[in-house]
């Protein structure tokens, strides 16, 4: 990145922090009193449920026990459902359990593939698994390193096919999920996605400088923001039981705090966070969500100093390793 660009991204963030709590007047809210709250998504003209519904939630559950969880979703007032094929056996799950309710939810997939063919085939499967003739986005899943950019729009690449399933019909928007404040810069130089999946959470921001850079390019873009993390507290401890099994990192487990966790993120021009994959603490979330209201100052300034005292999950500039 250039002296200039950085400059210029550097400047924004920091008037972007400034203002915390971020102005949500961007977004074109609309209340519900007894569900949750939807927001606009970027240009797309779609109107999302601040919570979303990630694939793990129903990963290696029975096809009654998806059928009853995505069920539950739909009633409390989700509209957004997000699923991978990296996530084990949730798009066999997903799929059976969502197709009632199909026409109705925004739908979003993503793929792990770098070149053209690979991602091609993976989308087919997609499709497939999920019993629906096209996702309403798709989305390069995890991108972290400049060499992952670098890949999917080189010749051949991934996003030959993103274009080219958008033109089709396929898809209908595009974006990424991105888990490094250098790839997900380096996208949007790239390419006007209409998306962009990624950690907002308040010790990776306050603690690791890691999100404001992102938030502020993507708002100038007009982006949809959508949200992981948001009920992340910090790496597992060495010798701590890992008491939740699709958590790669410790969650917010309590209602408190993962509240906390929730009003930071969704206090920024966020459309929706997706909680974690543990159907515990995605029920949880649920019902919290019902509840939100955008931070004060005294309470955002309070929420700074607890994620000052941790240890974030994510870090900017990213740490070098091998």
């Amino acid at each position: 990145m250039n002296r200039r660009r950085f400059v210029k991204n550097t400047s924004s963030s920091l008037a972007l922090l400034g203002c915390f709590p971020a102005s949500l007047a961007a977004l074109e809210r609309i209340k519900d009193p007894e569900g949750l709250e939807r927001r606009s998504l970027g240009k797309t003209g779609e109107k999302l449920s601040i919570l979303g519904f990630g694939g793990i939630v129903v990963m290696d559950a029975t096809p009654e026990e998806a059928s009853k969880r995505v069920g539950e979703a739909i009633e409390g007032g989700v509209n957004y459902f997000d699923v991978a094929p990296s996530y084990g056996n949730a798009e066999d799950r997903l799929g059976p359990a969502l197709e009632p309710y199909r026409k109705n939810v925004f739908l979003a997939c993503k793929t792990t593939e770098r070149d053209k063919a690979a991602a091609a085939r993976e989308l087919e499967s997609s499709l497939n698994k999920m019993r629906t003739d096209h996702f309403d986005l798709y989305q390069l899943h995890a991108m972290t390193k400049l060499e992952d950019v670098d890949k999917v729009f080189s010749a051949g690449g991934a996003m030959e096919t993103f274009l080219e399933a958008r033109k089709s019909g396929k898809v209908r928007f595009l974006g990424f999920s991105a888990h490094s404040v250098e790839a997900a810069l380096a996208l949007m130089d790239r390419f006007d996605f209409d998306t962009i999946l990624f950690p907002v959470n308040f010790a990776a921001w306050h603690a690791g400088n890691f999100g404001p850079q992102v938030l502020a390019k993507a708002q100038q873009k007009k982006m949809g923001i959508l949200a992981l993390k948001a009920m992340a507290k910090g790496p597992w401890a060495k010798d701590a039981t890992k008491s939740f099994s699709k958590c790669w990192y410790e969650p917010l487990s309590t209602s408190a705090d993962a509240m906390n966790g929730l009003r930071f993120t969704l206090s920024h021009p966020i459309t929706a966070a997706i909680p974690p994959g543990d159907e515990t603490l995605f029920k949880m979330a649920l019902g919290l969500a019902k509840q939100f209201t955008p931070l004060a100052f005294e309470e955002a300034e309070a929420i700074k100093r607890w994620a000052l005292q941790g240890n974030p999950i994510f870090k900017y500039p990213m740490e070098k390793t091998g």
